[in-house]
């Protein structure tokens, strides 16, 4: 079926492609193949710059949303990658099982928040491409390739941008259904974040830090998620940072209501590791967003020079949002090799302003090998990006294997990954 072209999600860019086509089974996305020379896989329509963008052809993956497949023994789930995580979690929910962690937004595909290097939070939980255990994906010749954990492309094609071929199915490791208890503080005081980074980080199975930067001494909220059977219990005061009264949005001043339950009150796993509910719309309207990765070790530092910027970028800012994860090995995440700290930018609908801040920022969080979020708004060209994706070279030698025509690079990743 052809589907009219549209923007992306939050309406910052509309697509150029010559057409889309939504194919529903892997003999369909290889039809289409077929003669194309240059493609692009579509998910969600949540990435904020022109990764998924094509000079011809753009193949959404919405169709390819096959049955999940249980395997209990494994303790996998194979899925098509067109599923959204939240219509995926529902349907492990109801079978006792669960995934380790959501992105805060339950409505992205599995498929393009895996090759995007998309995650949650959780100082002991990887990036939710680091859950994938196996996955299968059409080349550019229409040969279908299956990789699984310990295959020796496998670390360099999960966090793929898109550029090996189109991804089908998916495999992610599951665990046994568990409860989550959310609570919001607020007002943290910004000596206690540097004082005490770690203790709060661990006070939760997920922890979120939430900030306008309009007062650079506060951060205005922090999210804690606790497993209640192995967290300690929630605490009554967080390092000077007291329990919110009622349900909060993570917006100053926006109703709580598209968020996901709060105040302690146990719920299951998929509707309390997001910050929104997949039957509400997600967000305050129309926004862009950046966010940059730092190894964890940097953390305080890069907090510290945002705070430095706080009076460039609090004008711009809707909501920064500060998320820790675990080491992965994927080439292309921004946990390779190293425990990683997210900063994220929820920007007005600024676009130019925006652009012109992001250099500034992105030199400022140079000196701690900051990694721009793929999916998200950021200046960084090749040359800079491969000084803090070290196995970037190995990465280009995979895509020149997989792809020797160049049929998925698009002017994005000729910019930042793939140069001609």
């Amino acid at each position: 079926m052809t589907n009219v072209l549209g923007t992306n999600w939050s309406g910052n860019h509309a697509y150029r492609a010559a057409r889309i086509e939504a194919p529903a089974s892997v003999s369909d996305v290889q039809d289409l193949l077929r003669g194309a020379t240059a493609v692009r896989a579509l998910g969600t329509r949540h990435s904020f710059n022109t990764i998924a963008d094509s000079a011809d052809l753009l193949i959404s993956t919405e169709l390819l949303r096959a049955e999940p497949v249980l395997d209990a023994e494994d303790r996998t789930v194979t899925v098509g990658a067109g599923i959204r995580y939240g219509d995926l979690a529902a349907q492990l929910q109801e079978s006792g099982w669960a995934l380790p962690n959501l992105a805060s937004l339950p409505h992205i595909s599995v498929g393009g928040a895996i090759a995007t290097g998309t995650h949650g939070s959780g100082n002991r939980i990887p990036s939710l491409a680091a859950s994938v255990a196996a996955l299968e994906l059409v080349l550019a010749s229409g040969e279908v390739l299956q990789l699984r954990r310990g295959d020796p492309d496998f670390d360099g094609a999960v966090v793929s941008l898109g550029a090996l071929g189109i991804v089908t199915r998916v495999t992610l490791d599951i665990e046994p259904t568990f409860d989550i208890e959310q609570s919001v503080f607020e007002r943290l005081p910004f000596a206690a974040v540097e004082s005490n980074f770690d203790a709060i980080t661990f006070s939760a199975y997920s922890v979120s830090l939430f900030t306008t930067w309009q007062d650079p001494d506060v951060l205005d909220q922090v999210w804690l998620k606790r497993r209640a059977s192995v967290d300690a219990a929630a605490p009554s005061d967080l390092f000077g940072a007291t329990a919110a009264p009622a349900d909060r949005h993570p917006l100053p001043g926006i109703s709580a209501v598209n968020c996901t339950a709060q105040m302690g009150v146990s719920g299951a796993w998929l509707d309390r590791l997001p910050h929104f509910r997949l039957d509400f719309t997600p967000s305050n309207g129309e926004e862009l967003q950046s966010e940059f990765l730092v190894p964890r070790q940097h953390a305080v530092a890069a907090l510290r020079t945002v705070r430095g910027l706080a009076d460039r970028i609090a004008p711009l800012l809707q909501v920064c949002e500060v998320r820790t994860f675990a080491a992965d090995s994927l080439w292309l995440s921004g946990a390779y090799g190293t425990d990683a700290v997210g900063l994220h930018f929820t920007w007005l609908r600024k676009q130019s302003d925006v652009e012109a801040l992001l250099p500034v920022l992105e030199a400022a969080l140079a000196p701690f090998a900051a990694r721009p979020h793929w999916g998200k708004l950021f200046s960084a060209d090749a040359a800079a990006l491969e000084r803090v994706y070290p196995r970037l070279p190995e990465f280009r030698a995979l895509a020149a294997r997989l792809d020797p025509e160049r049929v998925f690079v698009n002017e994005f990743l000729e910019r930042t990954v793939l140069p001609a």
